[in-house]
């Protein structure tokens, strides 16, 4: 029988981490006699990033004495004590190839349900002194799990543990952890996970999305869609030259280059909500300045139409507006991104302010080619008539689709703009008005415009009703960084490093988002940690090649691995954790970021 060998509790704390202050409870330490298990926590414990770890599912985190033996023998080590790993329970027995997802276990006074495999984190590998430790706890199928309390009561070290129901399926938490983090995911095994009733709102979501690549069909090449979006592999390899047609003024401030193949063959079909990469010149002396550009035109259109707005001191902007003329030939990437119309029948919002019309304009295309039946609501928010950008052509597409509904607010209507005609209301769109529309709970939301707007709707969309996993954005400009457990992100703007290694660089690493070209070297260590010493913002989480969360689109070059990703990212992309600029055959390397 399985025995609770120790509870282990800890509230979190500041450390240091290479040169950051993290906030983290990965460190626990064994307690002598009873503790409450209680719905979110034990008593006395307590998690840095919530976001991450502990609440409701994942309560109680269990590791086992066979898997300390196990990394003891692997790591030649003889210095670990109980809660090592992060635990708060540590068992002899319950091995993640015996315990079920679902399994239901009384624990002294306490019932508890396996809800999910442990989440991959660095903070595990920061505890154990091994960088690598999320990487391996994947590739080695000894990932621990979660627990939620059924029950509440008091536990404590020798408690036996008796299973009082088994999991429904029977499914493993070694097996789950392997269908979402390791190569190949089977329709029959995402369908059993999924009738899981336990399992944990978060690794459903992320199987379904598996689930739907599976139903897509061969499409994508490489990437993990649990883990992070992906879309269609580049069209071609980084920067090919393309031919400007044709220029054309959408409004006061936003115009429109149609570009097409320099020998006239029809170009690659772009999808609704993909965007361009341009590499300018506008100062030849000076690193190329790259530029990501929606596409605007129709999907599947033989020329590719981007929409640019002119800002008042935009080095790009201001280059392809006044020196830019058609037959000019500019270095263009191939169709990316992953702010795509998802292909299904249910309702969708289509709503965007300025120039973020563009991507979801490509979108509203493509529901009026079939012509769609699906119920659609268009919003777009301008500050008047002269600065309302495709009105016309939103209005003839519109009029293709039968469930189509059109809602546009002026900030500052003019005396010549025409209520009812040119625009539905004067003022802002906010929650009254997003309540008023009465959006099916199923609705899809395509939101793009400025960082405020897009974080006010998804605000009002919420507090409607509608989930967060159905509110889509668009960002033009640098993501948002997602750095787990750091306590004060850097506010600084992008900028060469500090310290430069001594010595020839090897290549360059341009960062296209944030506008910075830097030479590289070796001693950085990873393009994750070149973008970190250069304040650009980065996305992470485990740091070895298994979460996918820093996946970044790879406009140009290639990139070497070490350690090699437990699943390797979609083609056209590269996993910054782990990667740097090829060493046997220097190139440079442009990222998406």
């Amino acid at each position: 029988m399985a025995t609770l060998i120790a509870v282990n509790v800890g509230m979190p704390k500041d450390v240091v981490w290479h040169g950051k202050t993290l906030r983290t409870g990965v460190w626990k330490q064994p307690v002598a006699g009873p503790l409450m298990a209680r719905s979110l926590n034990l008593d006395g414990d307590g998690q840095g990033d919530l976001a991450g770890h502990g609440g409701e599912q994942r309560a109680v985190l269990v590791y086992q004495l066979d898997s300390y033996r196990h990394w003891q023998e692997h790591m030649k080590r003889d210095d670990f004590t109980y809660g090592q790993f992060g635990e708060n329970f540590t068992v002899d027995g319950l091995a993640d190839d015996e315990v079920c997802i679902g399994d239901r276990y009384q624990i002294g006074g306490a019932v508890f349900e396996v809800t999910q495999p442990r989440v991959t984190c660095y903070r595990v590998g920061l505890r154990m002194g091994e960088p690598q430790m999320a990487a391996l706890l994947v590739s080695h199928r000894r990932p621990g799990f979660y627990m939620r309390v059924l029950a509440e009561g008091q536990v404590q070290a020798g408690d036996e543990i008796v299973r009082i129901a088994p999991g429904p399926e029977e499914m493993t938490v070694a097996e789950m952890d392997g269908l979402l983090y390791l190569p190949g995911h089977s329709r029959p095994q995402l369908e059993r996970a999924l009738r899981i009733t336990a399992l944990s709102p978060g690794w459903k979501t992320s199987l379904r999305a598996l689930l739907d690549d599976v139903d897509r069909g061969p499409g994508t090449v490489g990437g993990n869609s649990g883990l992070t979006p992906t879309s269609p592999p580049p069209a071609w390899p980084g920067f090919r030259p393309l031919k400007v047609v044709r220029i054309e003024p959408e409004s006061a401030s936003i115009f429109s280059l149609t570009l097409a193949s320099v020998d006239g063959e029809p170009l690659p079909a772009a999808l609704p909500g993909q965007f361009l990469a341009l590499r300018l010149r506008p100062n030849p002396l000076a690193a190329p300045a790259i530029r990501n550009y929606s596409l605007s035109g129709r999907p599947g259109a033989e020329t590719y139409r981007i929409s640019v707005k002119q800002e008042p001191h935009g080095v790009a902007s201001t280059y392809l507006s006044q020196q830019v003329k058609v037959d000019d030939v500019l270095d263009v990437a191939a169709p990316r991104g992953t702010f795509l119309l998802a292909d299904t029948e249910t309702p969708v919002l289509l709503l965007s302010a300025g120039v973020g019309v563009t991507p979801v304009l490509a979108m509203l295309y493509g529901l009026a080619a079939e012509p769609s039946r699906r119920p659609l609501w268009w919003l777009h928010a301008a500050r008047d008539g002269e600065n309302h950008p495709f009105a016309d052509e939103v209005r003839a597409l519109l009029s293709r689709l039968p469930e189509g509904r059109s809602f546009v607010s002026y900030s500052r209507p003019r005396s010549v703009d025409r209520p009812g005609i040119d625009y539905t209301v004067a003022g802002r769109l906010g929650i009254d008005r997003i309540r008023g529309l009465g959006l099916p709970p199923d609705t899809d939301a395509y939101i793009c415009g400025p960082v405020a707007f897009m974080r006010d709707m998804t605000a009002a969309l919420e507090a409607c009703g509608l989930p967060s996993t159905r509110i889509h954005t668009e960002t033009f400009g640098a993501a948002r960084a997602v750095t787990p457990g750091v306590v004060a992100e850097s506010t600084r703007a992008p900028h060469q490093p500090a310290h430069p290694p001594i010595g020839r660089p090897m290549s360059s690493v341009s960062f296209a988002r944030s506008g910075l070209t830097v030479p590289w070297h070796p001693d950085y260590g990873t393009l994750l940690e070149l973008a970190e010493a250069c304040d650009v913002p980065v996305r992470w989480s485990c740091r070895t090649g298994v979460c996918h969360t820093c996946e970044t689109a790879l406009l140009s070059g290639h990139v070497d691995y070490s350690p090699e990703p437990v699943d390797l990212p979609a083609e056209g992309s590269a996993l910054i954790c782990c990667s740097t600029p090829p060493a046997d055959a220097p190139a440079d390397v442009v990222l998406d970021m």
